[in-house]
């Protein structure tokens, strides 16, 4: 593996010298070529989701799914210290009308009405919230599944869609350990596999793993490392360097490990601009990066799938560069980008987390002052006349 990676960078940088290729033009996405590309086309809906009840507002909105009756849940951190205090919250501390957190997990239908919400620490409760929340999956019986990126957050919570208990898998505020197969460390991102039984865990924040468990149990299955090794050095040097080749460990976050329909497992290593594809067993099988002169958070954030069996092109929500990548799924390359820094629909401040729903629409969490999720509306298929950050308001055309 190192010889290839070695040859890699020795291409990589004898093309970037012959070209005459600055750091800027690293940050430049790889794109088609051809002027007749098609891609599927969105516009944001300026009025998704409904207002909610109660004074309710919304936080750090940290994960977004879709479940097969479109039903669309989010999960959000609506701890006080997440808020602008009593001007933003002045209900919750008693000393005006409004606002106050909403629970953490957010139900909606697919026009935008709030169908359900619950969640939160219990006193008494059989199980640990998360410290930090972070990340959402609903499996096909609806089951809800959450990790957590806080101090403690070495475990997944599973609950009914209604929010009544079922399980823990890990064991809260365990020492963390990319070769424990007994706890985890700060999961990102939890992915389903439905036809294996499997739930897929980007783990994570301290980790630097994929993790496999058995949907029915959460019997820990297995796991795998960058390039897919199973002995994971967790002081190994991380260091990403734009231009160079990617460090042998993930540099993390860990933050999307997502399944095919084709049987191949999409691994977002944030930290280092790249996405990494394996087989289920663990199986190195391609990297991919975008934007890498991107430094700070990274570019790679979440990915989903457009709907088709084929699922041929993938969503790539970038937090960093606020943005959204169109990518044909055959060359793993860019199409076209859309969004930009912003707080008006349509923009973003750290597109987060990323789904779609069975008519291809698109929705998005925006974490830190984002607070929100957002919905891109699905409209076809179309020539692609704008590569980079595309509009999305709904007087202008592709």
């Amino acid at each position: 593996m190192t010889n290839k990676k070695l040859a890699i960078a020795s291409l990589l940088t004898a093309s970037l010298v012959a070209l005459g290729i600055g750091q800027s033009k690293l940050q430049e996405p790889t794109i088609a070529a051809s002027n007749d590309v098609m891609a599927p086309a969105f516009l944001v809906d300026p009025l998704w989701p409904k207002p909610l009840p109660n004074h309710w507002i919304t936080g750090n909105t940290i994960g977004v799914d879709v479940d097969d009756r479109d039903h669309i849940f989010t999960v959000h951190r609506n701890t006080e210290n997440m808020f602008g205090g009593r001007t933003e919250i002045g209900l919750a501390l008693g000393v005006a009308e409004c606002c106050t957190p909403a629970p953490p997990i957010l139900e909606y239908d697919i026009e935008g009405n709030l169908i359900n919400a619950w969640g939160g620490p219990v006193e008494g409760a059989p199980y640990q919230w998360p410290e930090s929340n972070h990340g959402i999956e609903v499996a096909a019986n609806g089951d809800v599944w959450i990790g957590g990126n806080g101090g403690p957050d070495s475990h997944v919570l599973v609950f009914t869609r209604d929010g009544e208990y079922i399980r823990t898998v890990g064991v809260p505020g365990e020492e963390f350990d990319s070769n424990s197969t007994t706890a985890f460390g700060r999961v990102a991102e939890i992915a389903i596999d439905e036809d294996a039984g499997e739930a897929y865990f980007a783990d994570g924040y301290v980790n630097k793993r994929v993790a496999v468990v058995d949907v029915a149990t959460g019997a820990f299955k297995r796991y795998w490392g960058a390039y897919g090794s199973t002995d994971i050095d967790d002081d190994a040097d991380d260091t990403y360097t734009p231009g160079q080749p990617g460090p042998d460990v993930f540099r993390g976050p860990v933050h999307c490990a997502e399944p095919s329909n084709d049987g191949l497992i999409y691994v977002c290593d944030r930290g280092a601009d790249r996405v990494q594809i394996f087989r289920p067993d663990g199986t190195f099988v391609s990297e991919h990066i975008y934007y890498p002169a991107t430094l700070a958070q990274g570019s790679t954030w979440d990915i989903a799938f457009s709907p088709d069996e084929d699922q041929e092109f993938i969503y790539l929500a970038d937090g960093q560069n606020f943005k959204i990548s169109i990518i044909d799924r055959a060359s793993m390359e860019v199409l076209y980008t859309f969004g930009d820094g912003g707080r008006q629909p349509g923009l973003f401040y750290a597109p987060h987390s990323i789904a779609t729903d069975s008519e291809g629409n698109i929705y998005t969490t925006e974490t830190y002052e984002g607070k929100r999720v957002q919905k891109f509306l699905y409209q076809g298929m179309r020539p692609v006349t704008v590569r980079d950050r595309a509009p999305t308001w709904p007087a202008s055309e592709l």
